[in-house]
């Protein structure tokens, strides 16, 4: 009997479909008892745990049933809500739970209803959320070394805020409940809630208005039509002077009044005025070859340098030095200082020279003349006379000659009706860098330092005076209002004002370069210590 008591043994230890002693309950049974608590919370009759199914085990609890082995369970069972006692209800349990009918009464949406906030997992960062939930958990086992002091976990912290500007203090959130604001364009050290990015301005308008019309029309009887000569200059003091034929007429921009200055032989003429720089003499060239200097403010001659052997067409200033170019093509400076006037002789045109003006600096000169070709000279060079550069692109005589007021190595000149180009050098290189066909005579350029644009003078066919932007050297506006091809341009000491002279015998003044902002006033000069500067002049 032993070996039968052995194989009974051996057969319960490796049933695995038997009961199991002192076992957890299984899966649906505390589903079933957390579904009971919830339902019945206060309901002390079904608080025990449910048995295993098949068994038939009544409960303490008045109102609580448990299915068993011995008893098909009713058609109706309890339900957990319901406090009847009745074994069989009116309805059954499908009938109930599906009406015919419809709920008439509108749906109520509860008052008392808390809102959920559903994260944003698309701006949510996800790592640093792992992050800050690793810190809270650390910081809440108290595991931390007794050794780290306040200033290592003050460094720790400012070294989180520094590099993680979001989630580096410790207010920071770790799910995100809105859109991430926007980033700033320039990184900065401040821990900043909100910045945005460039605010747009209204930019100023990048067009003027230019009127097209003269401001003053002035009367030039007997004005000479002549290509090669230049009657017409402005003074730093606000005064125009005229040339015509053998007068010379003053007129005041200021106060607009006219003066008679000078009166020639009737057999002579006046070929070209210039004002000096600080406007209180002006040099006149005469068709005879003479140069005089008359002094505006008393109206006198102060005096007659001789030298040239044909007439004078152009003059220009540079300090004390008076340049002339004349007709058989020599350039002679003068030293009106000196009673030997007549300083140096520049001769490398072969026609008569119709363009002259120093730079701004004072150490180039550049002439045009009827040859065809520009020169550029240096006065650097000393008693060389012999040009720094020689351009001859030019297919006309080139009267319009003028230097670059903010580029002193800039020079442009124009063409005549053969022509009708203005070109743009450097004379450092002496490379042309750019020529534009003005489909007319050029006889005169202006620069305008304020806006960075030319205005040229032009003959047939329309006779205009043309605005052009540089560098790109594209055309802004023309100005028509002459009848006869324009022989000069001037501008005012201000630099907004342009006189034309013209074959038609007036003088138009055109506001083409009028300052858009106002100037600002001067700051007054700062007192020195005057009588420290006399000790020292004294000792």
């Amino acid at each position: 009997m032993s070996h039968f008591q052995f194989e009974k043994t051996v057969t319960d230890l490796t049933r695995m479909d038997g009961p199991l002693q002192n076992a957890p309950m299984m899966r649906w049974q505390r589903k079933a008892q957390e579904t009971l608590l919830r339902v019945h919370p206060s309901d002390n009759g079904c608080s025990s745990p449910l048995k295993p199914r098949g068994s038939m085990v009544r409960t303490p609890g008045k109102n609580c049933r448990t299915p068993g082995k011995g008893r098909t369970p009713g058609k109706n069972p309890i339900t957990p809500g319901s406090s009847k006692k009745t074994k069989t209800p009116k309805v059954t349990p499908g009938k109930h739970l599906t009406s015919k009918t419809p709920n008439k009464k509108p749906g109520v949406t509860p008052g008392k209803q808390q809102d959920r906030f559903i994260p944003n997992r698309v701006t949510t960062d996800i790592d640093m959320s792992h992050f800050a939930l690793l810190n809270l958990r650390d910081d809440g086992d108290g595991s931390g070394s007794d050794t780290s002091s306040n200033t290592s976990v003050q460094y720790q912290q400012q070294l989180a805020e520094a590099m993680l500007p979001r989630q580096g203090t410790q207010d920071a959130k770790i799910l995100s409940f809105k859109n991430v604001c926007s980033v700033s364009n320039q990184p900065s050290n401040l821990n900043v809630l909100y910045s945005t990015g460039k605010v747009p301005t209204v930019k100023s308008s990048t067009t003027r208005q230019i009127p097209t019309k003269p401001e003053h029309v002035l009367d030039a009887p007997v004005v000479l039509d002549d290509y090669y000569l230049h009657t017409l200059d402005w003074s730093s003091t606000n005064v125009v002077a005229a040339a015509l034929g053998s007068e010379i007429y003053l007129w005041n921009a200021s106060n607009s009044s006219i003066t008679l200055l000078m009166n020639t032989e009737e057999e002579n003429y006046v070929s070209g005025v210039s004002w000096m720089n600080d406007g209180s003499i002006l040099a006149i060239g005469i068709s005879d070859g003479r140069v005089q200097l008359w002094d505006v403010n008393h109206v006198k001659l102060i005096r007659t340098m001789n030298g040239h052997a044909a007439r004078v067409g152009c003059l220009d200033w540079n300090a004390h030095i008076l340049t002339s170019g004349s007709r058989t093509g020599a350039i002679h400076h003068h030293d009106v200082r000196t009673a030997d006037h007549h300083v140096a002789t520049l001769a490398n045109h072969e026609q008569e020279v119709c363009g002259l003006q120093w730079s701004s600096c004072g150490r180039f000169l550049a002439s045009g003349g009827n040859d065809n070709a520009v020169n550029v000279w240096d006065t650097s060079l000393g008693m060389d006379v012999r040009p720094l550069h020689t351009f001859t692109e030019h297919q006309a005589a080139i009267k319009a000659v003028s230097w670059c007021p903010w580029q002193p190595s800039l020079l442009a000149t124009g063409g005549g009706t053969s022509d009708r180009h203005i070109r743009f050098w450097n004379t450092t290189s002496g490379s042309c860098i750019k020529a534009i066909d003005t489909q007319s005579q050029v006889c005169s350029v202006l620069w305008s330092k304020e806006h960075r644009e030319l205005v040229s003078g032009h003959g047939y066919s329309q006779n205009q005076l043309s605005l052009w932007k540089y560098p790109n050297m594209s055309k802004i506006t023309d100005l028509i209002g002459h009848s006869g091809r324009i022989l000069n341009l001037c501008m005012s000491p201000d630099g907004q004002t342009v006189a034309s002279i013209a074959a038609d015998e007036t003088i138009r003044l055109w506001k083409c370069f009028a300052h858009e902002k106002q100037e600002k006033k001067p700051k007054a000069a700062t007192k020195t210590n005057t009588s420290s500067t006399l000790n020292m002049c004294i000792r």
